[in-house]
């Protein structure tokens, strides 16, 4: 397992989770539960980012961006035009090229707006971004954003902050199965039993948030996290035995006394 690694572009992550920095308590948990979770790539609100107040801390001072990748994202826009500008702040901000899209539709549900995704995508990876999707869980369109250039797709599992878990596997299956690049489940992870469900239908990496930061105890379901993660993916490279309708004796029948 130690040579299994996540490659999206030219850059390789040893661990398959992701995690989120937004809805902890303070920096301190933020950087505790991120410790407890193994995880080497952390995703960061540009949008929310701390750039005025110099009395008051910042992300940076917990988590070293030298140890842990950053993938900045364009959460809270909902137009190509605020996520474009967005992406190009980090860039100067910090040089990253490696980001996250999400152009969101609708306050109510946050789901994708797919159109302005779609063009943000494109624009992005002319201008040499890396870019990772969040998007829906139509098969069509992440095959699309995958045509256009995406370095890592990133389809829904159930609304952002739900916890509701994986609602559509026919869709998610549909997606791992036609994808050459990464596919890494986004939004509405519950718990740690979701994210080993994700990960042995097939998907690269689950990247989980909410479901860390809003536990009772965000350091201990952080490494349940760490833990269910690698569990689904050692499960899915095993081989799952064939299912059947009808019972199989677990001892031979041949030579029975």
């Amino acid at each position: 397992m130690k040579n299994d690694k996540l490659k999206i572009a030219n850059t390789i992550l040893k661990s398959r989770l992701i995690v989120g920095t937004g809805k902890y308590k303070n920096f301190k948990e933020t950087a505790a539960a991120i410790k407890a979770s193994g995880a080497d790539m952390v995703t960061v609100a540009v949008r929310r980012v701390n750039i005025l107040d110099k009395k008051k801390p910042v992300l940076m001072d917990y988590l070293d961006p030298k140890k842990i990748k950053y993938l900045p994202n364009t959460a809270g826009c909902f137009n190509s035009e605020e996520a474009l500008r967005t992406l190009r702040l980090a860039r100067e901000m910090g040089g990253w090229k490696m980001v996250k899209l999400e152009v969101l539709g609708d306050k109510k549900t946050l789901f994708p707006n797919m159109i302005e995704t779609l063009k943000s995508t494109k624009t992005l990876v002319k201008e040499g971004f890396k870019v990772l999707v969040y998007c829906t869980d139509d098969p069509l369109l992440a095959k699309k954003l995958e045509d256009i250039g995406a370095s890592a797709i990133m389809p829904l599992a159930s609304p952002i902050g739900s916890g509701l878990g994986i609602q559509n596997k026919i869709n998610l299956s549909l997606i791992i199965k036609k994808s050459k690049v990464p596919v890494i489940v986004d939004a509405g992870i519950g718990t740690a039993s979701d994210a080993t469900i994700a990960m042995e239908m097939g998907c690269d990496g689950v990247l989980i948030n909410s479901a860390i930061a809003k536990a009772k105890n965000p350091i201990l379901m952080a490494k349940s996290f760490k833990n269910a993660v690698l569990s689904g993916r050692q499960s899915f490279l095993a081989g799952r035995m064939k299912k059947n309708y009808f019972a199989t004796p677990s001892s031979p029948i041949k030579g029975l006394i």
